[in-house]
């Protein structure tokens, strides 16, 4: 199937009749001697008659030649385009923001990994290894990565590059956003970044080991806001719940935020139970796809102009070989 990108071009076609009766052909008109007695001129002067001027008519295929050159440079202007078949694309529905919280007591080594049993590691090491495998596994979405202590920062906006996703987590370490636990301005900041977004589908992960002690606003209240915003948050407790002092898990309140906002809420005290929390996480949330359908399109307007110097060399070679010795001016 061939469309034309300028088919206004196609006007062009009239130019040639309306010059031709705005501007006909020139002529030029000379005076001339008309001689009785030409022959007995040319046996006294010796001189052998030739001609003094040719008029150059064009055959009719050399009209048709021009018509055709005229026809090939409106196309090539009008630019002709291929257009192929249809093209399905699929791109993720959903933008999937993960907030870590980076307060002092994420430090805390009360976690054994599955590999070695003997050795424990602290809350965050076993976070990012478990994230490892839950963001493999999150091809089609947007990841988004919020690190939160005394205050909320971005550190990965959206993005399907999940090698440097990954990249920008392994770089955290313990206390470098605070000591303290801003769990709900940590909410905040994903509200105003994924109002940003045009995404529908907007999926907040927190991870948070602490009471909240240092937000200026309240976690409850920005999971409201976070709700009116279509923001679905999910809770992950990090280690004992029993503990007490700062390091104390309010898990009344993560619950309440789930509640809210349409999401569930956990509890991880050990890293099996954290790999299950993700693929709960996974069932819950599968991934979404929007899809975009097209048709390709290849321009194609270098064939009406290699037609055209084709023509071109045609009517060139037919006026060599019509007109071999044309003569300009008498002689």
């Amino acid at each position: 199937m061939i469309e034309f990108a300028y088919p206004v071009c196609f006007v062009l076609l009239l130019a040639p009749v309306i010059m031709y009766f705005i501007a006909p052909a020139y002529k030029e008109k000379r005076s001339s001697i008309q001689v009785p007695y030409f022959e007995q001129l040319v046996d006294i002067t010796g001189e052998k008659p030739q001609k003094g001027a040719v008029i150059l008519s064009r055959k009719h295929i050399q009209k048709l030649l021009l018509i055709l050159a005229w026809l090939c440079i409106v196309v090539a202007m009008a630019k002709p385009e291929v257009i192929g078949t249809p093209v399905t694309q699929q791109k993720s529905a959903r933008d999937l923001m993960i907030a870590v919280d980076l307060s002092g007591s994420m430090a805390v080594e009360d976690f054994v990994l599955p590999e070695n049993q003997s050795n424990k590691v602290d809350r965050l090491t076993a976070v990012k290894q478990v994230l490892r495998k839950f963001v493999s596994q999150r091809d089609s979405d947007r990841l988004g990565l919020i690190l939160f202590g005394d205050a909320p920062y971005l550190q990965a906006p959206f993005t399907n590059d999940l090698d440097t996703w990954l990249t920008l987590l392994n770089d955290t370490q313990v206390g470098m956003a605070g000591q303290s636990t801003a769990f709900g301005d940590a909410i905040g900041l994903s509200i105003s970044l994924f109002n940003s977004h045009e995404t529908q589908n907007r999926v907040l992960i927190v991870l948070t080991d602490g009471n909240d002690t240092a937000s200026k606003v309240p976690p409850v209240e920005a999971a409201k806001v976070a709700a009116a915003s279509n923001i679905k948050i999910y809770t992950i407790a990090i280690g004992d719940p029993i503990a007490v002092g700062e390091e104390k898990v309010d898990i009344a309140v993560l619950e309440n935020i789930a509640t809210i906002t349409g999401g569930q809420s956990f509890q991880a005290i050990d890293t099996q139970a954290l790999e299950n929390v993700y693929e709960a996480i996974n069932d819950l949330e599968p991934e979404l796809f929007e899809s975009q359908t097209f048709r390709p399109k290849t321009s194609i307007h270098y064939i009406p102009i290699a037609l055209f110097l084709g023509l071109y060399l045609v009517s060139l070679l037919i006026v060599t070989l019509r007109f071999p010795n044309v003569k300009k001016g008498a002689n």
